[in-house]
C-alpha cells in the first residue's frame, strides 16, 4: 500500500468539490493507495508544463494531480481541479 503526503491545499480543495465527488474521490483514494493504476482511476502521466505530475479522475469534469515521491511507495497529492483549469502550481 502506497503511503500518501497530502499538499498543503490538497483538503481546502477538496472541501469546495461538489458532494457527490467528495464521495467518489473518498473511495478512489482507497483504490489508489492500494493500485495507483487501476483501471477505475483512468490514471495517466502527464506531459510539457506538468512532467513527472500524474493525474486520475474523479469523473469527467474533475481530477486530481498527484507525483511519486522518493519512491513507488510514496504519493504526494497536488490538487484537485475541474478541467480546462489553468495548470498552475496550487496558491498558498
Amino acid at each position: 500500500m502506497i503511503r500518501v503526503v497530502y499538499h498543503h491545499d490538497f483538503f481546502k480543495r477538496t472541501k469546495k468539490l461538489p458532494e457527490a465527488q467528495q464521495r467518489k474521490l473518498a473511495k478512489l483514494l482507497v483504490l489508489l493507495k492500494k493500485n495507483p493504476y487501476n483501471p477505475q482511476l483512468h490514471t495517466k502521466h502527464l506531459s510539457s508544463l506538468m512532467e513527472g505530475l500524474l493525474s486520475f479522475r474523479i469523473t469527467r469534469d474533475w481530477l486530481v494531480n498527484f507525483q511519486f515521491i522518493s519512491d513507488v511507495e510514496r504519493a504526494k497529492w497536488k490538487r484537485v481541479a475541474k478541467r480546462n483549469v489553468s495548470i498552475s502550481e496550487p496558491r498558498s
